[in-house]
């Protein structure tokens, strides 16, 4: 996709990108679902859960630091 912008400004770090995202969120936590969508979240049993946090510890250990 082209740049339309005439300053250049965009790509990683885009202002666009991060301004449409913090409006999609301030939106969603205005909306009173954040709890019902962190419940549909949850892991529904004991191996899901245990997925979930092997998942995280992988990503953690990749991470920097």
């Amino acid at each position: 996709m082209e740049n339309d912008r005439k300053d250049g400004v965009e790509g990683e770090g885009s202002y666009s990108g991060t301004k449409d995202y913090n409006e999609r969120t301030k939106k969603f936590i205005q909306s009173g679902k954040v709890g019902k969508a962190a419940r549909a979240a949850a892991p529904k049993n004991e191996e899901e859960k245990h997925a979930m946090q092997k998942a995280e510890r992988i990503g953690k250990q990749r991470a920097k630091k």
